[in-house]
């Protein structure tokens, strides 16, 4: 005989939710996407129109600083999607449905000035905002916490790599020379994730000049080259180096003439490259993280990506040749070990 499905307690109650707050006995939530952590969207038809439902489990993910940041963006005049209804301490909100595509899914060579360009200008609303006093600052002990995620979790767990001390020391050396650069840099609000797997072309609604931001929960007060260099060095597509410079360079002038605290452009472009290899540094340590702590493995494919862009910043900058030399001679040689052991 058979055995019933296990019931799902979430699904049942993220369910029943949906249906009381739409009043339709019959709605029934699709999913639409789920996120690297444990927030999961639902598309729910409706008699007028689809609704996204944002199931973020209370136990795992606490919706309210999602909610805390996307107020404070709204009153700066960023596009960030609409609440229609929430239930905070069950962890269900229903948002407008800003379609299925985001800038990911749409962007190419030849779009990609104008989707830069309007993506600028949500980036520059945003900076703009002053800060909330308690907003989480992008310190030293997060930034270094970050970055021993890469010897933590992709040299030590992913790769087996056991470090000698000298090692530890050029790592050290290293992350003191990156986390001391992103701390000299002018502090603004930064998205920390402004990339365009998080941003939905659209042309309805308020704000109708650029992009919806989206997964803007983590935000921080912290450096103002951060989320540039984030847009422009995504995860997940890369770009020629001669159009990300271009790009860097639109972004610092357009800055400039919002009033914006950027410094000189060449001292910008020197910050865009460093806090880059912080940026790169942690998300493939993250990366083998989602891999090996979550049992996400999807993510591990985009990490040699990421030692792309390291490649180009690395050599520019006489105080990361330890880092560099590190990775040379270390942490390829086991990537390309661990690549034959996987096919073998």
């Amino acid at each position: 005989m058979s055995q019933p499905e296990p019931s799902d307690p979430r699904a049942e109650a993220r369910t029943a939710w949906t249906r009381a707050i739409l009043r339709d006995p019959g709605a029934i939530p699709v999913r639409a996407s789920m996120d690297a952590g444990f927030r999961s969207y639902w598309r729910v038809a409706g008699a007028d129109g689809s609704r996204i439902v944002m199931d973020s489990p209370p136990d795992k993910e606490d919706v309210r600083p999602w909610l805390r940041i996307r107020d404070v963006l709204e009153a700066g005049g960023v596009r960030v999607p609409q609440v229609l209804a929430r239930d905070v301490d069950a962890g269900f909100l229903l948002l407008e449905d800003l379609g299925a595509d985001t800038y990911l899914h749409v962007i190419d060579a030849t779009n990609a000035d104008a989707l830069f360009d309007a993506a600028v200008s949500q980036l520059l609303k945003l900076q703009a905002i002053a800060p909330p006093a308690d907003l989480p600052a992008y310190d030293e002990a997060l930034l270094a916490r970050e970055l021993r995620l890469f010897d933590e979790w992709f040299c030590g767990t992913h790769l087996g790599l056991s470090l000698q001390c000298a090692e530890v020391d050029v790592l050290d050396h290293a992350y003191r020379v990156l986390v001391d650069a992103a701390l000299a840099q002018p502090q603004v609000l930064v998205h920390r994730d402004f990339m365009p797997r998080n941003l939905m072309p659209i042309n309805s609604g308020p704000a109708t000049d650029g992009p919806a931001v989206l997964d803007f929960q983590d935000a921080v007060r912290g450096p103002i080259a951060y989320d540039a260099l984030s847009l422009f060095k995504d995860a997940f597509l890369s770009w020629p180096e001669d159009r990300v410079d271009a790009w860097l360079d639109r972004y610092h002038a357009r800055a400039v003439a919002a009033g914006l605290p950027v410094p000189a452009l060449a001292r910008f472009r020197r910050d865009a490259d460093l806090i880059g290899v912080q940026r790169h540094l942690k998300v493939i340590g993250i990366f083998a993280r989602l891999h090996h702590r979550d049992g996400k493995p999807k993510y591990l494919a985009d990490v040699p990506r990421f030692f792309g862009y390291l490649d180009q910043a690395l050599p520019k900058y006489p105080e990361l040749a330890g880092l560099h030399g590190f990775i040379e001679q270390r942490v390829k040689p086991a990537m390309a070990q661990r690549a034959g052991g996987d096919r073998a």
